[in-house]
């Protein structure tokens, strides 16, 4: 699916354009590079004030100027989004699914009470950038360009109410695979990512930085990510960590339903929609922590794996429940999570072909 002339678009939303006059791409290692630690030499910015989108301008990478006053700081009016971007065939940058984190991130917008990004802003501020630091794509195996675009209020203004001004930026950030090995992983009973009515489906930050300590004290303990349960019972199995995750019991792939606790993951709907197309038998269900751990220990449960933009496809060895781990016996076999992730890799890069036309030539 091509997007147009990056070249054109410039012209009709007017992008300023401040380019450094020595790239740090020559002095950076590509190969085997860490996920968000290195970071391309520009980004986009656009300011809304008072539902005027204007100032649109690719400048430098560097810090920029925040009040001590914004709610972003303060109340955590911000909202994320995590895309990739990868050389394709033809020597032409390919985007996965952009449309669908535009969406994503007006449906956190609203939520959030933040402006909505208009789609031209999103599309063609992200093409022209892409366009310029281009040659900071990776092309090592499982390596990408991550994008990351975020909305935060920009109002001076200590007080609990709607902002009335707003940042959107699009940095990015070379980065290769962001798990090297099948995780282990652990049930949380205790500590609760979001709940009924809350913003578990928003990409919000404050989801995020409330389950930094919890993540951390299952780290301590030896496994790298949380499964998330719901908050009321703790009872069942809904997100891992910043990913959704899935399981196949059987031969059947069984994910937990969307809810407003759950993100609507794009890889995860890239996942079901695969293997719907393979004719696989899919089931979105509630999945009791007691179903998984009796189904682990039966052998029906063969493989579990978490799905996200990061790390695209993570499976998972352990899972840690009341004091004992509990291993799937498949978790080093590729399996069908191996089956979706060549697939997924191979319509990413334009290597295979794209019957969803879920890839964008930019």
């Amino acid at each position: 699916m091509p997007l147009e002339n990056p070249q054109e678009m410039e012209g009709v939303l007017e992008i300023d354009i401040d380019r450094v006059a020595n790239s740090r791409l020559p002095k950076t290692e590509l190969k085997d590079i860490p996920f968000g630690r290195v970071f391309t030499d520009h980004m986009f910015i656009a300011d809304c004030k008072k539902g005027e989108w204007e100032n649109l301008r690719i400048i430098p990478f560097g810090h920029v100027p925040i009040s001590p006053a914004s709610p972003a700081l303060h109340y955590g009016q911000t909202i994320f989004e995590g895309m990739k971007a990868y050389w394709g065939q033809n020597g032409d940058t390919l985007v996965f699914r952009p449309h669908d984190n535009w969406n994503r991130l007006n449906i956190s917008a609203q939520r959030m009470a933040l402006a909505k990004v208009p789609s031209e802003i999103f599309m063609k501020g992200l093409a022209a950038l892409l366009n310029i630091d281009r040659a900071w794509i990776p092309t090592g195996p499982a390596s990408s360009l991550y994008i990351r675009p975020f909305l935060f209020s920009a109002d001076e203004y200590i007080g609990i109410r709607p902002s009335q001004n707003f940042t959107f930026m699009i940095i990015t950030s070379p980065a290769g695979a962001y798990y090297a090995a099948p995780l282990r992983v652990k049930i949380e009973t205790h500590y609760t990512r979001a709940v009924a009515g809350g913003t578990g489906f928003a990409k919000a930050a404050g989801n995020y930085g409330g389950a930094i300590y919890p993540s951390k004290l299952a780290q301590d303990q030896g496994y790298h990510q949380l499964l998330w349960t719901d908050a009321k019972k703790h009872a069942y199995i809904e997100e891992s960590g910043t990913m959704n995750v899935m399981f196949v019991f059987e031969d059947t792939l069984v994910t937990p339903p969307l809810s407003d606790s759950i993100l609507a993951g794009i890889t995860r709907d890239s996942v079901l929609a695969l293997a719907r197309h393979w004719r696989w038998k899919v089931e979105e269900r509630k999945i009791s922590v007691k179903e998984l751990i009796s189904g682990i220990m039966k052998g029906t449960v063969k493989e579990a794996f978490g799905v996200g933009t990061a790390a695209t496809i993570a499976r998972i060895q352990c899972i840690g429940w009341e004091g004992k781990d509990y291993l799937l016996q498949n978790a080093e076999e590729k399996g069908l999570a191996g089956k979706i992730y060549d697939e997924l890799e191979g319509i990413k890069r334009g290597i295979l072909p794209d019957p969803f036309n879920w890839v964008v030539s930019m």
